[in-house]
This record gives C-alpha cells, sequence and structure tokens, in this order.
C-alpha cells in the first residue's frame, strides 16, 4: 500500500523550452482518469493526490485542467484532488473561478507556484496570498507550494509563506526546497524549527539530490521531531514512481518511519 501525495493529470502542449524547438516532455502525462486509474493500479499506489499538470508558460493551461482533478476524485474514492491557484494580479479572475471549486466533494488542496510568475514577497500578490490561505482555512485544505531553487521560487522567498500562514493552514513544502541551498537550509535546521515552533508544514521529497532522503530520515530520528511530517510523491510525470519509491524505501526503511512515509501522514493530512 503506497499514497502518493503529489502527482499531475493532464497532457501539456508542446512548447519550444529554453528557444528550442516544440517538445513535449511530459512523456508520461495522462489525458484521461481511466488513464490515471489503469497507473494507479500498476503500481499499487492505494490513495493519490492529483494537482492539475503545468510547466508551460501559460497559466490558462493549468487552470484548465481543474474539473479534470476533480473529475478523478469523484470518480474514484482512493483520488484527492488539488485545485491550480495563483497569487498574481493577472490570474485574479481564474484564481476566483478555482476558488469557488474548493468545497467540490473530494478536493483536498490547492496549488500554487511561482515558477509562472510573481513572488512571495511581491506585495501585487500578498492579496490574492491572503484570499487563497483564507480559503484553504475555511474548508481545511493544504496549501501545495513549489520550492524549486532559483529565482522567485528559492526556499527564502517560499519561506515567508510558512511564517505568514503556516500556523493556520498546513502547507506542503513540495521537493523540499528543490536543490542543495534549499536542502540544507532546510535539513540543517529550518524546517524543523518551523515544527518546533507550531507551524504545520509537511513536504515531499520528490526530485531531491540522492544524499538527501537519507540525511533527513537520520536528523528525523536525532532529534525526535518531524516523523509525521514527510510524505511520499512521485511527481509523475516529472518525476518517476518506480525511481521515488525505491530511493524513499531506502532512506526510511519499513519500520514506523516508513509507515508514515508511505502511507499515514497521508491519511491524517488528506483522508
Amino acid at each position: 500500500m503506497v499514497h502518493d501525495a503529489h502527482r499531475h493529470i493532464g497532457v501539456l502542449p508542446a512548447h519550444p523550452f529554453y528557444g528550442g524547438p516544440p517538445v513535449r516532455p511530459d512523456t508520461t502525462a495522462r489525458a484521461t482518469v481511466k488513464q490515471l486509474l489503469a497507473d494507479l493500479d500498476a503500481e499499487g499506489t492505494e490513495r493519490a493526490l492529483v494537482i492539475p499538470n503545468y510547466g508551460v508558460p501559460d497559466p490558462a493551461v493549468a487552470f484548465s485542467f481543474n474539473e479534470l482533478a476533480i473529475e478523478a476524485a469523484q470518480a474514484d474514492d482512493r483520488i484527492r484532488a488539488g485545485l491550480w491557484v495563483s497569487p498574481r494580479p493577472e490570474d485574479a479572475q481564474r484564481t476566483e473561478q478555482a476558488l469557488a471549486l474548493a468545497g467540490e466533494r473530494g478536493v483536498r488542496a490547492l496549488k500554487l507556484s511561482f515558477l509562472l510568475g510573481g513572488r512571495a514577497t511581491d506585495p501585487a500578490c500578498r492579496p490574492l496570498l491572503d484570499r487563497i490561505f483564507a480559503t484553504a482555512a475555511r474548508h481545511g485544505l493544504v496549501v501545495h507550494v513549489h520550492t524549486s531553487p532559483g529565482a522567485a521560487s528559492d526556499i527564502d522567498e517560499v519561506g515567508h509563506l510558512v511564517d505568514w500562514y503556516a500556523a493556520q493552514v498546513p502547507l506542503h513544502l513540495v521537493h523540499f526546497g528543490g536543490g542543495m541551498s534549499g536542502h540544507i537550509k532546510l535539513a540543517g535546521s529550518r524546517f524543523f524549527d518551523w515544527i518546533a515552533a507550531g507551524k504545520r508544514v509537511y513536504t515531499d521529497l520528490s526530485w531531491a539530490i540522492g544524499f538527501l532522503p537519507y540525511w533527513l530520515a537520520r536528523e528525523i530520528e536525532h532529534r525526535g521531531l518531524g516523523h509525521d511530517r514527510v510524505l511520499f510523491a512521485s511527481d509523475q510525470p516529472w518525476g518517476d514512481f518506480t525511481g521515488e519509491y525505491a530511493r524513499m524505501t531506502t532512506a526510511v526503511g519499513g519500520g514506523d518511519l516508513g509507515d508514515l512515509v508511505f502511507r499515514d501522514t497521508f491519511a491524517a493530512l488528506y483522508d
């Protein structure tokens, strides 16, 4: 039994990334609920949080998959839906439409990322950030935030969201900082400091650099803190279920920590 706390649905259009020809790198992306369910069956995934696919620099594409994520959640009880939202003023109307769906059956999270623009400390983004987190609090939802390194998504920027909101709303830091600097800042102290301060902060280790899962598991055991804040996530189609599962199994083992990472924390947070 595996519970996957972060994967995507929807196929992106081809795009000329980084000045090259139009390509579709999300080769295992799924366009339909039927295809998604077939993947869960093949993997043996018992529960999954499913979020709109994104990556091309057009927020309308990610927003367009919100109803597909809800359809998946309402089609099978194994699935919980996350809705794409954005704090950018340019996306205000679409975000309001997404937030209007927050009470739909099966919705358990709101997902935002600054990879498509904006930043946590941009004053223009603060009104919609307040609106997003207020909606999450009202409906008992988790907010997912992408934490890849560089530009507006560095953990120093995203960390402000923990300071401002995570006392009231569970905040899932996707990719545990997303790179070397984020990993060291979080595992070295910041992640544990937030937990000790009462912040409702969670994370997954998809895309993490190879050393991090082993180090974090050791720090959790050493500090006696954070056992119930780490979730398994495949990040399909951008991640690899088989590889992520093997790495996390090796790092956390099959004992109590493994039970929490692969099942129990997901059940507590999303079921």
